[in-house]
């Protein structure tokens, strides 16, 4: 009998994650060489490193490899996004062009992969091509997470998915799955994936953009990842009506849980999603949202009933589902409204979406409990259960829920107590944190308009930020704790 010897299968795994990311270095080359720009180096050699390091650690490990445990599920998905993030950091610091710190680099691309948005970049508009698609390439492949894709392989080779699976995919019902086979949900989720961002960007051209910038904020928008081509994102555009419309819309629709659209496909009907608990609790609190951030903005003079009506729309789902577009000069909005907007950020979007926050099923599931709490108090002796759907909720996902939604909590207020320790004011620090935390990307305070202002001690502070919002925080905590590394 084989001996389990997880070093080496984790390291295997690591290996085949960082082969597929080396492989995604060519396309920024080819738009470089596209757009004949005299150096593309930087996309080159993080090729190559990490072309070297994914094959030799993986050809070395191949004969030694078994089925993955689910805390070594665990291990790799934390892992690679550590490598990840530092891999995706390299070309920020190999060009010569940018000019950027080592800590500046590490945060461009921890923010990009983790589908933040925050950047640290000045002038924007004046960078190469290659590193503004680079940019959107991150957020896309960040947004439902390279291990996902790398599911649909690893059947191929003999390894386990589904303990990665479980580990990389958000939501308390990490179990469920589309269909019988690991691989076959990971393919159906990356086609649907691609195919939403394919429409969005036929519709960004359409309403006006060039090709290439309809592609960069389309592979923005679908991962709710916020980085732009422009420094002024959408307000680029002089407030378009028509592109914060498509915005908006892609930005509700990625915001779904993709496994609804897998239904909606296979049954031909729209039904399934209209028929959610989750959808419909996500849309409750969108509508009125929007619908009070455009009487707020009409009220205070900001805008006439039509503007309030279409930015309202399109920036309450950008900051609420952690999108972090922006338009319109926010958030330069009334501050109650854009207090109003950073706060729905911890909200989110559904489970199963490539949105950042809480999720609409966690706080479903927390509104659920709370009205059964109600009436246990004014009747003791009834048996009042909460369901979602008609189903009852395990107590299991109650303990979770709230084990996860206290963490989250105290993660915040501890983020903004080290700020402000760091130097920065209260303002400052809140809004930072969300769009930190909650992978947002919108600053606020001194970081409205970038977060380069931010001193290096809080920058590595938001690194911590930035990936405990992109694991949910559990993953992270898992592998700190001591009883994870007992036999």
């Amino acid at each position: 009998m084989k001996k389990y010897q997880p070093v080496t299968t984790v390291l295997h795994q690591l290996s085949f994650l960082v082969l597929l990311f080396s492989l995604t270095m060519l396309v920024p080359t080819a738009v470089g060489w596209w757009y004949d720009e005299s150096d593309v180096s930087s996309f080159l050699i993080t090729f190559a490193i990490t072309l070297l390091f994914g094959l030799t650690g993986f050809m070395t490990t191949q004969q030694r490899t078994t089925t993955l445990r689910t805390r070594d599920g665990f291990l790799v998905v934390v892992f690679f996004w550590v490598i990840f993030s530092a891999a995706s950091a390299t070309p920020f610091i190999l060009d010569s062009r940018l000019d950027l710190t080592l800590t500046d680099a590490l945060f461009e691309g921890i923010s990009g992969i983790t589908t933040t948005g925050a950047s640290v970049l000045n002038d924007i508009d004046t960078l190469p091509p290659s590193i503004l698609y680079y940019r959107a390439q991150l957020n896309f492949l960040g947004g439902l997470g390279i291990v996902v894709l790398a599911i649909a392989v690893l059947p191929l080779l003999g390894i386990g998915g589904a303990k990665l699976y479980q580990s990389e995919m958000p939501g308390p019902l990490k179990e469920a799955k589309m269909t019988p086979r690991i691989a076959d949900t990971a393919k159906h989720l990356w086609l649907i994936y691609l195919g939403l961002a394919s429409l969005c960007a036929l519709s960004y051209r359409v309403t006006g953009m060039t090709w290439f910038d309809a592609v960069c904020h389309s592979l923005s928008t679908v991962s709710l990842g916020g980085f732009s081509t422009h420094g002024d994102s959408l307000g680029f555009y002089n407030s378009s009506v028509a592109i914060e419309l498509v915005a908006g819309a892609f930005t509700l629709l990625a915001a779904i849980n993709f496994a609804l659209y897998f239904l909606v496909i296979r049954r031909k009907s729209l039904t399934p999603i209209f028929r959610d608990s989750e959808f419909r609790f996500f849309i409750t609190i969108v509508t009125l949202l929007v619908s009070f951030a455009a009487m707020e903005l009409y009220r205070a003079g900001t805008f006439d009933t039509s503007d309030a009506l279409v930015h309202g729309f399109f920036q309450t789902l950008s900051i609420m589902t952690d999108n972090g577009l922006t338009a319109a000069g926010y958030p330069n909005w009334p501050e109650h409204v854009a207090i109003l907007l950073i706060g729905s950020s911890f909200f989110g979007g559904c489970v199963g979406s490539t949105c950042g926050g809480i999720k609409a099923m966690r706080f479903l599931v927390l509104y659920r409990q709370g009205k059964e709490e109600i009436k246990q108090l004014v009747h003791p002796n009834a048996l009042s259960l909460p369901k979602v759907g008609g189903q009852l909720i395990p107590e299991r996902v109650i303990r979770s829920v709230w084990s996860l939604f206290f963490l989250y909590v105290f993660l915040a207020c501890a983020f903004i107590w080290g700020l402000v320790a760091c130097g920065h004011d209260l303002r400052t620090a809140f809004g930072t944190v969300a769009a930190c935390l909650n992978n947002m990307g919108v600053g606020y305070g001194d970081t409205a308009s970038g977060f380069g202002s931010l001193t290096d001690q809080a920058k590595w502070l938001m690194y911590a930020a930035m990936l405990f919002g992109r694991l949910e925080i559990f993953p992270l905590l898992i592998i700190f704790s001591r009883i994870f590394w007992r036999n």
